[in-house]
């Protein structure tokens, strides 16, 4: 596929998986490989996948408003998030992940149908350093291989059971704090090419067209429409993640 038709086809994955984010807080990476790998490597996707994640996820925070607040309730999710990201993008650069993708595609699933029946149990308060480790260290290490850390992340909010503008500065920020690392990552894996770097920058362009349209959408939800938009956003996650682990190693 020529550079210019990577543009476009990239553009049409990005103004939607720009509006999913819009909509839901979080899956634009996993909307976005979606549909690009339809006719692109994983690799090159998730490379194209780097700029708009730091872009979007930035104006994300910034409309959300509270950043400091929200950094320090965040900070052990963060390091923790930080340190696992960038330890498992260079330990795991020659390794395939089906497997990893496979799992983590029904344990996505599994939290659908369990969420969905309002049976996830509450977190308490002395155990939310736990949960941020733990949590944290699975986004690491799923974030690091596949550039889609929002399922663990959003697992984890929802044992908090907090409201959607918490959801949204939450995963704005964390997903930001993340995308960092990642893509200093594939800078120096050689993975960020040049070329891509600037495709990938360009993409930024589409992503908050899409953002701007998907929060539109957002702000007219009710909590509980809202709750279940974002469910179903969990669902065409697992299902892609499966999907990736059978036609990709």
């Amino acid at each position: 596929m020529d550079y210019w038709t990577t543009l476009i086809v990239a553009g049409a994955a990005f103004l939607f998986s720009g509006a999913v984010k819009g909509l839901a807080g979080i899956g634009m990476p996993t909307a976005a490989i979606a549909l690009m790998t339809l006719f692109l490597d994983p690799r090159t996707a998730i490379a194209l996948v780097l700029f708009p994640m730091i872009g979007s996820n930035a104006w994300q925070v910034l409309r959300a408003g509270e950043l400091q607040r929200t950094a320090r309730r965040y900070a052990v999710f963060a390091v923790v998030l930080l340190g696992g990201v960038t330890l498992t993008a260079f330990a795991t650069q020659n390794t395939g992940d089906r497997a990893l993708l496979a799992v983590l595609g029904l344990v996505i699933l599994f939290f659908v149908a369990v969420s969905w029946r309002g049976l996830v149990p509450p977190l308490l308060a002395r155990h939310d350093r736990s949960a941020q480790i733990g949590f944290g260290l699975l986004a690491g290490v799923v974030g690091g291989m596949t550039a889609g850390w929002g399922a663990p992340l959003a697992m984890y909010l929802a044992t908090k059971q907090v409201d959607k503008d918490e959801f949204v500065r939450a995963t704005g920020f964390l997903i930001f704090v993340g995308s960092l690392p990642l893509c200093l990552a594939y800078i120096q894996l050689g993975f960020m090419t040049g070329p891509l770097a600037g495709a990938s920058a360009l993409m930024l362009i589409p992503t908050l067209v899409g953002f701007s349209l998907g929060e539109i959408f957002r702000n007219r939800l009710s909590a509980q429409a809202f709750r279940k938009a974002l469910l179903i956003v969990f669902v065409f996650m697992g299902l892609n993640l499966i999907r990736r682990a059978i036609w990709y190693g």
